[in-house]
C-alpha cells in the first residue's frame, strides 16, 4: 500500500465566487428541467405562483416552494420523477415505516455523480490508493450500501461488501481481509467493536484506520469513545435518500469540525422550522436542500427535519454543517421539555459504569408523558451492583440538571438492548395515541 495521496478535485478548492456562478447556472437549469419534466412540481410552482425564470439570483431559491416527505409518499411510486421511468437505471425506497415508501430513482448519470460525491466523501475521510473498504451499511432499498460501495470502487478502492448482520463472521473478516476502511452506522460499530472484545481481540489492534459513520445522528463523545476503543479516525458522513443517498456532505480527516456540504451537486438552506423563512449562516435552524444536477427526480427545498447551522468552510471552500445530533422528529417533549437522544447520550458516555447501548422510551400515565432511560452496564458490571445503581443515579440527576427534565434510569445487562443493523432505534414510543 502506498502513502500518496489522491488529489483533490478542482471544485474543491475554487473561489467562493467561482463556485457561487456555478451554483446559479445549476440551479436555474434544475428548476426548469423540474418545471418542464415533472406534473408534480410544475403544479408546486404554479399554485406557488413562480416560475423558474423568476430565479435570477441564489437567493431567490426562496421564492419557491418547499418539497416535504408527504409530497414524496403522495406521489408514490413515479409521480415526481421528471425523466420517464424506463428511462431510470435504479430505484431506491426508504423504510416506509410510517406508511408509504418515499422511492426515489437515478438515471446512469445520476448513479454516476452519486458515485463521485461518495468517492470525493471517501477521499476526504482520509482514504489512500490501496485501500481495502468493508461495507457493513444494509444493502438493497435502502441507499446506504450500494451509495458506498459505487463510491469506494469509482475511487478504485477494494471493496468487501458485506451489508448488514453476522457480526461475529464481520469481525473474522475484518480481521482476515485486513481490510483499512469501514462504513457503518456508529451504533452498528459499537456490536462490531463488542464481538471483537467476545472473540477476546482488542479492537485496538485491529486492521483498520478509518470509520466513515452515517445514517444517524452521533455526538462527538461518541466519535471520542469510538477512536478511542477502536484506535481509528471517525468521521461523519451525511445523505438521506430523497437527495441522494449518502455523500451529499463529508467530514474532512485533517479537521473534523462538521461535514463539508458538496455543494457543487447540492445547495443548502437553513430555514426557521416553525415559520420556513431562511436565516443567516451560523444561525441554528432546520436544513433544506436543493439537488442541482439530479436528472431523474430533482427535489426542490426538500425539508430535511434535520437541525443544523451553516458554517464556512475550513479543510475545502464549501460550507460546512454543524455535526448534526438531533432531528425536529426525534425530539420528545417531556412535560414541556424539549429533549433529543444525543443530549442523552453525552451523558451516558461519560459514566464509565455504562454502555453506550441505551433506548429512549415513551408511555403516557394519564395527561403526562414520561421518559424511562433503559441503558447497558459496561461488561463486568452488574445493573444491580452498588458502582452500577450510583451511575444511574447520577446520570438521573445530570439529565435533570442539564436537560431539565426528570426521567427514570433502568439498567440492563450487557447484550439487553436491541442491536441495530441498520439505523439505531433510539426512541421506542409505548404512548398510546
Amino acid at each position: 500500500m502506498t502513502d500518496k495521496a489522491f488529489p483533490l478535485e478542482p471544485i474543491e478548492k475554487a473561489s467562493i465566487d467561482e463556485l457561487r456562478s456555478l451554483q446559479l447556472k445549476r440551479l436555474k437549469q434544475t428548476l426548469q428541467h423540474a418545471y418542464a419534466n415533472s406534473p408534480v412540481y410544475r403544479a408546486k410552482f404554479d399554485a406557488a405562483g413562480v416560475h423558474p425564470d423568476d430565479c435570477k439570483t441564489l437567493a431567490d431559491i426562496a421564492k419557491f416552494p418547499f418539497t416535504t416527505k408527504a409530497d414524496l409518499r403522495d406521489s408514490y411510486p413515479f409521480d415526481m420523477f421528471a425523466v420517464p421511468r424506463e428511462n431510470c437505471a435504479r430505484i431506491h425506497a426508504s423504510s416506509g415505516t410510517t406508511g408509504k415508501p418515499t422511492v426515489v430513482g437515478y438515471t446512469l448519470k445520476d448513479i454516476d455523480t452519486w458515485s463521485n460525491v461518495v468517492a470525493r466523501s471517501i477521499r476526504a475521510g482520509g482514504a489512500k490508493p490501496g485501500d481495502m473498504v468493508h461495507i457493513s451499511y444494509g444493502y438493497g432499498l435502502f441507499t446506504g450500501g450500494m451509495g458506498a460501495h459505487y463510491g469506494a470502487e469509482k475511487l478504485g478502492l477494494t471493496v468487501v461488501p458485506f451489508g448488514g448482520g453476522q457480526t461475529e463472521r464481520q469481525v473474522q473478516l475484518i480481521q482476515d481481509f485486513k481490510s483499512n476502511i469501514i462504513m457503518v452506522t456508529p451504533s452498528y460499530m459499537l456490536a462490531i467493536a463488542d464481538e471483537f472484545e467476545r472473540q477476546g481481540i482488542d479492537p485496538k489492534t485491529s486492521s483498520l484506520r478509518i470509520g466513515i459513520f452515517g445514517a444517524e445522528p452521533w455526538t462527538n463523545d461518541m466519535r471520542q469513545a469510538i477512536e478511542k476503543r477502536m484506535n481509528i479516525d471517525a468521521v461523519d458522513i451525511y445523505g438521506l435518500s430523497e437527495v441522494m443517498g449518502p455523500g451529499v456532505a463529508s467530514e474532512c480527516i485533517e479537521t473534523k469540525d462538521g461535514p463539508t456540504i458538496w455543494e457543487d451537486h447540492f445547495y443548502p438552506e437553513i430555514i426557521n422550522p416553525e415559520t420556513g423563512e431562511p436565516v443567516a449562516d451560523g444561525e441554528m435552524g432546520e436544513l433544506v436542500f436543493t439537488s442541482l444536477t439530479k436528472e431523474a427526480l430533482p427535489i426542490i427545498r426538500y425539508r430535511t427535519r434535520d437541525l443544523t447551522r451553516l458554517l464556512p468552510g475550513t479543510a475545502r471552500t464549501m460550507r460546512r454543517m454543524e455535526k448534526i445530533t438531533g432531528r425536529s422528529d426525534d425530539m420528545m417533549i417531556i412535560r414541556g421539555v424539549n429533549v433529543f437522544p444525543s443530549q442523552i447520550e453525552e451523558l451516558i458516555l461519560k459514566r464509565d459504569e455504562l454502555a453506550p447501548h441505551y433506548q429512549c422510551v415513551l408511555t403516557r400515565e394519564g395527561p403526562m408523558d414520561d421518559l424511562k432511560v433503559v441503558v447497558e452496564t459496561k461488561p463486568g458490571v452488574a445493573p444491580d451492583s452498588t458502582e452500577a445503581r450510583a451511575a444511574a443515579k447520577q446520570l438521573q440527576h445530570e439529565i435533570k440538571v442539564f436537560i431539565g427534565s426528570s426521567v427514570a434510569i433502568e439498567l440492563k445487562p450487557e447484550g439487553s438492548v436491541e442491536r441495530s443493523q441498520g439505523k439505531a432505534k433510539r426512541v421506542v414510543d409505548l404512548r398510546s395515541k
